[in-house]
């Protein structure tokens, strides 16, 4: 089972940044069959992180049926954020129980429930299993990698409509967290954002664990203990790593939001807190109304309580503010129904959204 399932239990050098990688020409895909395309892209954002994570990251770009034969139409792109535990590869059918992107857009295309876009999805596993798509010395400046490297690299290497009306945003559990995050900070890259599952949206209860969670995460003291440890001690070292990195603390350079004592460290706290979207919604409430499309939706039976409260907390938010966007708690628990979220709300969403149609430049006489 794929350890998104666990996810959520804590809950302008502009154009210098292209950078190298291995596109490779498209492949010539069967009649009604896009093709997917194993690249690497060098992240200038992610490079001296202290986690020596590699800056260059396997990427998966799916490329629909017409793209090899209409070689002069651009199309846009949708940038697809996975989940916690989660790579590229396994939203891409390397989890036969999970998602297989390609297979969900062939068939929406043929059905003419999608438009045809080009799909990007980044490997954001880390030491930690997970970015959290958040800057940091730690695990380095994800939050750019999206927006600036990755951005950049699919334009100059692939017939985009390089324009933030025709890119989209979206991600599951962390990478609903992640396309939130970025979404509201970065307007002028994205258009239409849409979240699945989101988690850390809000504080609650999961950030905080007492007990026997609290003494095994003190007890962790080696890359070894922590290899060993479960997934929800290795998502608060996460968590931490993203929002409260110490280049003064090895062996993981990180801050725990309760101190050995299992009390609450107030100043790491306001660290997490200030990361959490609910918190960032009034700094970045205009760049909410620049964007042409928002959607989320959850699951009525999530396993972790603290994710529909979230979502439904940034309902009324969103609400409250007038701020147009979609809402659905749908019946379905955490990860059973995404795959076909993806296919029947998803991509009907960006199709309905973003533009298809590349400006045309007039030039006066």
């Amino acid at each position: 089972m794929s350890t998104s399932f666990f996810y959520g239990l804590l809950l302008p050098t502009f154009w210098m940044c292209l950078l190298s990688g291995s596109a490779g020409a498209a492949p010539v895909s069967p009649a009604g069959k896009g093709t997917v395309q194993e690249i690497t892209v060098h992240g200038n954002s992610l490079e001296g992180n202290l986690d020596n994570d590699p800056p260059d990251r396997p990427v998966s770009v799916y490329l629909p049926p017409s793209y090899s034969r209409d070689t002069k139409r651009r199309y846009p792109v949708v940038y697809f954020l996975h989940s916690f535990g989660d790579t590229n590869a396994k939203w891409f059918g390397a989890d036969p129980k999970w998602i297989n992107l390609r297979d969900i857009f062939d068939h929406d295309i043929a059905a003419g429930s999608a438009k045809e876009m080009i799909a990007v999805v980044p490997n954001a596993y880390t030491r930690f299993e997970g970015s959290f798509y958040s800057n940091s010395i730690v695990t380095g400046n994800w939050e750019d990698f999206i927006t600036t490297d990755l951005v950049h690299y699919i334009d100059a290497h692939y017939r985009t409509i390089a324009s933030r009306e025709s890119r989209g945003l979206a991600g599951h559990a962390m990478g609903g967290y992640g396309a939130i995050r970025i979404g509201m900070k970065h307007p002028d890259v994205f258009s239409s954002v849409y979240a699945m599952s989101a988690c850390c949206l809000m504080w609650g209860a999961d950030f905080q664990p007492t007990g026997a969670v609290g003494l095994k995460i003190f007890a962790i003291h080696t890359e070894n203990a922590l290899e060993q440890a479960d997934v929800p001690i290795h998502v608060m070292f996460a968590e931490a790593a993203a929002w409260s990195p110490n280049p003064n603390n090895p062996p993981f350079y990180v801050d725990l939001p309760l101190a050995a004592n299992q009390l609450a460290r107030p100043d790491i706290v306001a660290k997490w807190s200030a990361n959490l979207p609910l918190a960032m919604i009034d700094q970045y409430r205009k760049n909410l109304q620049r964007l042409r499309a928002i959607g989320f939706d959850v699951g009525d039976q999530d396993d972790f309580a603290s994710i529909p409260l979230g979502m439904k907390r940034l309902d009324e938010v969103l609400t409250e503010y007038k701020i147009p966007h979609t809402y659905e708690v749908y019946a379905g628990t955490h990860v059973n129904q995404i795959p076909e979220r993806l296919e029947t709300k998803v991509l009907p969403f960006f199709s309905k959204n973003l533009v298809f149609a590349q400006a045309q430049k007039t030039t006066k006489k």
